[in-house]
């Protein structure tokens, strides 16, 4: 929370920055005083090496007591400057009254400003051609540095410099030749030049601090996005956990009490204690059995995708044969194509190596492909089945279909948790929306890539590949501990171990 308090302070800040458009701008006072002040303290020797400099050249025409009383007024003019802007540098942006501060660096400049305009009127008796020159040159250099350093503050740029102005016209204007009159309006001329030019430096200064006020409220802008940003994913994190969490901890009182369901169920559809007397019954148990078997599946679904999604399915992994797995689900899913008059097409590479794998992932793969391929091709309609090398060495599963297809822009959505597309919808086989990110899921736990190619009326294709590391050499699989040697348990298997003990407790009740 204190981090986005910051960021919206920054943002605020920055539009204050930013509210004014026009003409002089209070809200740069800091920033443009700050850069002088900079300027002034990087340069702080230049100006009294330049005056050291002018007082030797001056010494051919002027006495040198004078001269060094300028040099000490200036250097101590120069002094009480520097010092107004170190307290200022030291001062934080928060405390900071740019305006009284302006007033007295203003102030300190003038008197720095009237300090070495007074070097022109040392020895104002002698007619040198060359020392009024030298003056003149002198003065001119010195206007054009004060007026660099404080280019980003106008009022300072007055105080300093027209002074220095003023002092040379007046010296000019008093001499009796038309020659320094010359000089002195070309004094008032270069000035006028000088603030000209000072005035498209400060323009382009300020348009600079306003670009970098816009950088910065873009930038405040961004980290207090990213800030709202990372608390929302945080926050579905956190409720797909719980959610993950409610169903792995449902699961158990989830599928008991639908056990006892589908065996008793089944009981009563087989007749197992004796005839109905009512045949509606047998049939009302049928439903029961076929209702609650399409539940159980949907609670699989729910758990699988869960546990994928928590990074909580553990694979058990052993040598399989991709192609045999694949034979073996189209047999289970030649009835059903059958039904619907589809055709199924195998299309095997002989002699595949085989993937180390979850036999029971791989078989849900082949399962919810087939069966998704099955339910949305028309009568009529061809499935092919295809398992292949790739050019690196891995093997990958095909699946395709002659249906309607998807749209391209539905794709992203059916490979979403419970999402579906508009075919989905218009069918009576609409389903959860979990097979396909079941399988997705699937491969990408076996380090696998899983790609979903469609077009209207074209069909769609499926291709799960499965990298070289996957590939294993066939040999004879492990048994596990506990693991007796027999099939792997399917779910209808599994019913059928639950039989006994339902029958068990049907004929003890009978009894």
């Amino acid at each position: 929370m204190s981090a986005r308090r910051r960021s919206s302070r920054s943002v605020q800040e920055a539009r204050e920055k930013l509210a004014y458009k026009n003409g002089f701008k209070p809200e740069f006072d800091y920033d443009l005083l700050l850069m002088f002040v900079k300027n002034e303290l990087a340069a702080a020797l230049t100006t009294p090496l330049l005056a050291i400099i002018v007082a030797m050249g001056m010494m051919f025409w002027a006495p040198v007591q004078p001269l060094i009383y300028w040099l000490v007024m200036v250097f101590i003019s120069k002094g009480i400057l520097l010092s107004l802007c170190r307290q200022f540098s030291k001062i934080p942006k928060e405390k900071a009254k740019p305006n009284v501060w302006r007033a007295k660096i203003t102030a300190a400049e003038f008197l720095y400003g009237v300090c070495w305009a007074s070097v022109v009127f040392i020895n104002a008796d002698t007619q040198s051609e060359s020392a009024h020159t030298f003056i003149f040159a002198s003065v001119l250099v010195v206007i054009s540095m004060r007026m660099l350093f404080a280019s980003t503050n106008m009022s300072i740029v007055y105080a300093g410099t027209l002074p220095m102005t003023a002092a040379l016209v007046i010296r000019f204007a008093l001499l009796d030749n038309p020659f320094y009159w010359a000089m002195a309006a070309m004094a008032v001329g270069v000035h006028i030049y000088f603030i000209w030019l000072m005035n498209g430096v400060n323009g382009t200064v300020l348009a600079m601090l306003e670009f970098r006020a816009e950088k910065d409220a873009l930038i405040a802008e961004l980290e207090q996005s990213k800030s709202i940003s990372d608390d929302a994913r945080s926050r579905a994190e956190e409720a797909n956990i719980a959610k993950s969490r409610f169903l792995a901890t449902m699961s158990h009182e989830l599928r008991t009490p639908l056990n006892a369901i589908l065996g008793f169920s089944e009981i009563m559809r087989a007749e197992i204690l004796g005839p109905h007397s009512n045949p509606t019954y047998k049939e009302y148990a049928n439903d029961i059995h076929h209702s609650g078997q399409h539940l159980l599946n949907l609670i699989n679904e729910v758990l699988d995708i869960s546990r994928i999604e928590s990074g909580r399915y553990q694979l058990h992994e052993s040598s399989v044969a991709l192609a045999d797995i694949a034979a073996d689900c189209r047999r289970l899913m030649h009835v059903r194509a059958e039904n619907k008059g589809l055709k199924i097409v195998e299309d095997f590479e002989p002699d595949l190596q085989n993937l180390w794998a979850d036999e029971r992932a791989m078989r849900q793969i082949c399962l919810n492909l087939i069966s998704n391929a099955i339910k949305f091709t028309p009568s009529g309609g061809t499935v092919t089945l295809a398992v292949h090398r790739t050019e690196d060495g891995g093997q990958v599963l095909k699946v395709k279909d002659t249906g309607p297809g998807i749209p391209e822009h539905e794709i992203p959505r059916v490979l979403q948790s419970f999402g579906q597309g508009s075919l989905a919808h218009e069918t009576a086989e609409g389903g959860t929306g979990l097979g396909l990110p079941i399988t997705r899921g699937l491969a990408e736990l076996h380090d696998g890539k899983f790609d979903l190619k469609s077009k209207l009326r074209y069909g769609t294709e499926v291709i799960v590949t499965f990298p070289p590391k996957r590939i294993a050499e066939a040999l004879p699989r492990i048994a596990e501990p506990g693991e007796t040697g027999e099939a792997e348990e399917t779910p209808q298997t599994s019913q059928q171990k639950n039989r006994p003990w339902l029958w068990q407790q049907a004929t003890k009740r009978s009894a």
